[in-house]
């Protein structure tokens, strides 16, 4: 990249962090230091203001990034990517968004202990919603990397390696200093503008090919050197049995791990009542499913554009196929159109990542500070402000993440956030469906359903070709390779229902009626919801 890419891309970006942090200043001078105000924003948010919150904090680098980028190299098995993001959404607006909003206060956790013994559901629950964010914070960190890597002319390591650590101190100056109302607004704030962007990239893409989306396939399939194969199943996905089994976990995890996460989960608190969080859900439903409508546009234009061999020369797993998209729409890399549109797509990539990590580690701190801390401290110790434990915890869930960052560097964003979905959709969707409708449902079998779906999803993650015995993996150099799947959701997910059932089944805890019955009527009806 030429030295004008850079300056206009750092300006750009350098704006939205000043603007980002004088909301976050702003907000962290009028707030009142409460637990409701740090966690959840007073409640204040209307539908729309959250619809467009929930949409920024769910359209991260994966989607913009990765998403595109998977469809440039790939063709058609891209698409899972953007399908399962968007058909998650039903089951979080059918089964979770009033139910969660009536039944909870902060957490995942609050659901599942307002029938349940607290303490061992809330170290479960707390850990699993900690390690699903740090999965989520290291997609994010490597889609910053190699952004910054493209925009510095790929120049080593170390500059990959200095924007995963800027990326993570400014994500906990967000969190500790503005919390949940800061965080919104810097995410509704990053929404508008990655949908600018992509309705731009959009139009150019469908202008140079006079509106033909036809003629976009079929150059996209020949630059591709595939052919039919490109824009058919089964180019990543379609090789042998145990590709297409990798395809159906992949899909299983995405369409069932959104209504696991808990950054998303948390969101629904940050509206007065529950129908204002179906409302906030339509919002959103409506936004995501237009972006990655685009994300398919984005995707093919730059197989067609940029040509596939281009993009993974810049970065093997596609991560930067938008950008050198951009920068050939607008002219080509010597252009003054091709400087300011790339240096445009760059900021907004910026700005897609400093969101959604600031709107995870809240998350993971609330997990920390309102459930593990809480459960875990003794009754004699001198007790401290949550708030100020999740303060403390979003420091240490920043270093966490900056440091496993740094290590799958070379990955796909979109990939690495499939993970996630599957340990997501293992450890959090069991217990969360069972506590909401099964009446049956014991302590032990939240317990149980929690780890059941967690410890698996985490070792067969170890046991995959993602970490070890393939030239792409994290550690290729050596082969503990046992599992043959990429993604463990097909494995993982029934096994976590199946330890929530067993462990209800097997308890001699008899299920408490009466608390059913409260927790039934509340998440129905919002009576003596907070």
């Amino acid at each position: 990249m030429t030295g004008n890419h850079q300056t206009l891309a750092l300006m750009l970006f350098s704006v939205f962090v000043a603007v980002t942090l004088g909301i976050t200043t702003w907000v962290s001078r009028n707030r009142h230091g409460s637990a409701e105000e740090f966690y959840a924003g007073g409640r204040l948010f209307s539908p729309m203001e959250n619809g467009f919150a929930i949409a920024g904090d769910y359209m991260s680098a994966a989607s913009f990034l990765g998403i595109s980028g998977l469809i440039a190299l790939f063709g058609y098995d891209g698409l899972l990517y953007s399908v399962g993001f968007l058909v998650a959404w039903l089951v979080v607006l059918f089964l979770v968004a009033e139910l969660v909003r009536n039944c909870g206060r902060f957490t995942l956790a609050d659901v599942v202990a307002a029938r349940m013994r607290e303490r061992p559901v809330r170290i479960a629950a707390g850990t699993s919603s900690v390690t699903v964010s740090v999965l989520y914070l290291v997609a994010q960190m490597v889609g910053a990397g190699s952004l910054v890597a493209l925009l510095l002319g790929n120049t080593g390591e170390a500059a990959r390696s200095w924007a995963v650590i800027g990326v993570g101190a400014l994500m906990v100056v967000y969190v500790s200093l503005g919390g949940m109302r800061a965080t919104t607004w810097i995410q509704i704030v990053k929404a508008v503008l990655l949908l600018g962007g992509t309705v731009t990239l959009t139009v150019l893409v469908l202008v140079r090919f006079h509106g033909d989306f036809d003629q976009l396939l079929r150059t996209a399939a020949e630059r591709s050197g595939h052919g039919d194969a490109f824009l058919a199943p089964g180019l990543k996905y379609g090789g042998d049995w145990t590709a297409r089994f990798d395809f159906m976990s992949l899909g299983l995890a995405l369409v069932l791990g959104t209504a696991g996460l808990p950054h998303i989960l948390s969101r629904f608190y940050t509206v007065p009542t529950a129908q204002a969080a179906r409302r906030s859900v339509v919002w959103s439903i409506g936004l995501i499913g237009g972006f990655y409508l685009m994300t398919i546009v984005l995707g093919f234009g730059a197989a067609a554009i940029v040509g596939p061999d281009a993009v993974r020369g810049s970065n093997a797993s596609g991560n930067t196929a938008v950008p050198l998209l951009a920068l050939d729409l607008g002219g080509g890399p010597d252009s003054t159109g091709g400087t300011v549109l790339f240096a445009v797509v760059a900021a907004v990539a910026f700005a897609t990542i400093l969101a959604v990590v600031a709107g995870i580690t809240l998350a993971s701190s609330a997990s920390v500070a309102h459930d593990l801390y809480a459960s875990l401290r003794r009754r004699r110790s001198r007790p401290r402000s949550e708030v100020a434990v999740a303060r403390v915890a979003a420091v240490g869930v920043g270093a966490v993440a900056i440091g496993l960052g740094l290590l799958a560097r070379d990955l796909n964003v979109a990939f690495l956030v499939g993970l996630a979905f599957a340990v997501a959709a293992s450890a959090n969707l069991p217990v969360l469906l069972y506590s909401l409708f099964w009446r049956g449902f014991t302590t032990r079998g939240a317990v149980w359903a929690v780890y059941g779906g967690l410890i698996p999803a985490l070792a067969l993650v170890v046991l995959s070709p993602v970490v070890s015995g393939s030239p792409g993996a994290l550690f290729p150099a050596v082969d503990f390779q046992y599992f043959p799947l990429e993604n463990p959701g097909l494995v993982s997910i029934p096994l976590g229902f199946l330890a929530g059932w067993l462990g209800t089944v097997t308890s001699a805890e008899v299920a408490d009626e009466a608390k059913h019955a409260e927790a039934e009527v509340r998440s129905l009806t919002g009576a003596g919801a907070a």
